[in-house]
């Protein structure tokens, strides 16, 4: 979800393009391929998300973009998670008038805007649950409008970004799928990043429901769509710069993917990639079915 530059192309020869809805496992069930279910939320029923799991971020955030986060926009609905990004107007509780010789406030000014209008949601698990290593995977159907920058995403729980590490197994925007990967590089974050363009999907491609997940073990990360791969990260090769700093209570890892880290599902709208929501039919919808979380016995 943050800003990046460079990206690599990954031939897609076979994709999988639709996933039929799996039964619900059972707590601590296990996978053909040894991973046993430590943790999921299906969603289930309707109502506020469980505080027990989930934390919300709120306000103007990251990547100038255009929401103000709030938890009135997710909701359990029908078994589902469902995020929308609204159309709202009203003042901005934390406006504060800058002085006109503050150069830090012009800066920052995208976050300090007299006016929301637009919100979405943004939730987490940091400080509930974090895991290292693992299979995590989400089933969701996802809004390809102009404006919507849904994701699905992990950060790590030392340091400051991007030494914490960041891991995008979904992420969308300007009619583009990326898988991506990113530490601390000697000059700013350091990204593995795949790109796919959804013209080179189906047509009808974005009104079904679609698995992404990621298989992280000790020695590499491995990011699918569909059970169809689409990007690899050797671990060997994520050393974090030493000259990053931290402004966290904690120093940053040497390798943040050898440390735990926190699950984010949150749709922004706008900023530096997602483009102009004014141009599309609002409300946007991100429509979660499940999470799960798989580890196998070490």
């Amino acid at each position: 979800m943050r800003r990046f530059a460079g990206s690599l192309s990954l031939p897609i020869a076979a994709l999988a393009l639709a996933c039929a809805h799996p039964s619900t496992p059972a707590p601590g069930a296990s996978s053909t391929d040894g991973y046993r279910l430590v943790w999921s939320d299906e969603f289930t029923g309707d109502g506020p998300l469980d505080p027990r799991d989930w934390d919300y971020e709120t306000g103007f955030v990251r990547n100038h973009e255009l929401q103000w986060y709030q938890p009135e926009n997710a909701r359990r609905v029908n078994g589902r998670l469902v995020i929308e990004g609204r159309r709202e107007h009203r003042p901005n509780p934390r406006y504060v008038a800058p002085l006109p010789s503050d150069a830090s406030a012009r800066a920052r000014a995208w976050a300090n805007r007299e006016f929301i209008d637009y919100t979405s949601a943004s939730v987490n698990t940091r400080g509930k649950h974090a895991w290292r290593y693992g299979r995590f995977e989400i089933r969701a159907r996802i809004d390809v409008r102009t404006g919507s920058w849904p994701a699905f995403w992990t950060l790590g729980t030392r340091g400051a970004w991007p030494a914490n590490g960041e891991i995008d197994i979904m992420e969308f925007y300007d009619d583009t799928l990326l898988f991506n990967v990113a530490w601390a590089g000697a000059n700013g974050p350091a990204w593995n990043s795949v790109k796919l363009r959804r013209d080179r999907l189906p047509a009808d491609w974005a009104s079904k429901f679609h698995v992404w997940r990621m298989d992280w073990d000790d020695r590499a990360i491995r990011l699918y769509l569909d059970d169809s791969l689409m990007n690899v990260q050797d671990l060997s090769k994520t050393i974090n710069a030493p000259r990053v700093g931290s402004s966290s209570t904690l120093p940053p890892p040497e390798n943040p993917f050898h440390e735990p880290a926190y699950l984010l599902i949150n749709l922004a709208m706008g900023g530096q990639h997602g483009g102009d929501p004014a141009k599309s039919e609002l409300p946007l919808r991100y429509e979660v079915d499940w999470v799960r979380v798989w580890q196998k016995q070490r």
